[in-house]
This record gives structure tokens, C-alpha cells and sequence, in this order.
């Protein structure tokens, strides 16, 4: 049985997919949605030549999509630019 999913739902999906620092387990986490539904989603989402970049990328070099294979060097993904909030307060650099 497939799940449905809100446009919207869909769209931040494939933005989490196509993100190299998001590991699949952050997409069934939020989503309760495996490996496997997700690439059916790209693969039915994204043309056939985005697709295949996409995947071409996921499995190529060491991966960062998968937790237990990533390098323990990488952490979340914090911009320099942004800014700390502390007590409901943003931080001025």
C-alpha cells in the first residue's frame, strides 16, 4: 500500500533526497518512508535524466546518504552565516 503524500510533503521529500547531507534515515524518520519508497519517488517524480544524476551521486564515492557509512567527520551542516538564537533572542556577530 503507498502512502500519500501532500504536494508539499512530496516537494520537501525530493529536497531531502537531492540533499547530499541529508541521510536517508532523516527522510524515514520524518516521513516514516524506507530507502526503497524513496527512490520510487525520484524515480517517478524526476525526469529520467535528473534521476539517474541523482542516483549516480547517491552511490558514487564514499556515501553521505547512508549514517552508518558516512564519515564520522561529518557533522549537521551549520552555515557560517547563521546566526545563533539564544533566549528567544538572535544573537548579534
Amino acid at each position: 500500500m503507498e502512502k500519500e503524500f501532500t504536494e508539499r510533503e512530496l516537494d520537501r521529500i525530493i529536497e531531502m533526497a537531492w540533499e547530499d547531507r541529508t541521510p536517508f534515515e532523516a527522510i524515514e524518520y520524518q516521513f516514516n518512508l524506507p530507502e526503497k519508497e524513496v527512490i520510487k519517488i525520484m524515480r517517478n517524480e524526476l525526469k529520467e535524466s535528473s534521476f539517474k544524476r541523482w542516483r549516480k551521486r547517491v552511490n558514487s564515492g564514499p556515501s553521505q546518504k547512508h549514517l552508518k557509512k558516512r564519515n564520522p567527520g561529518i557533522k549537521r551542516f551549520k552555515s557560517s552565516r547563521q546566526t545563533a538564537i539564544s533566549g528567544n533572542r538572535i544573537s548579534k556577530r
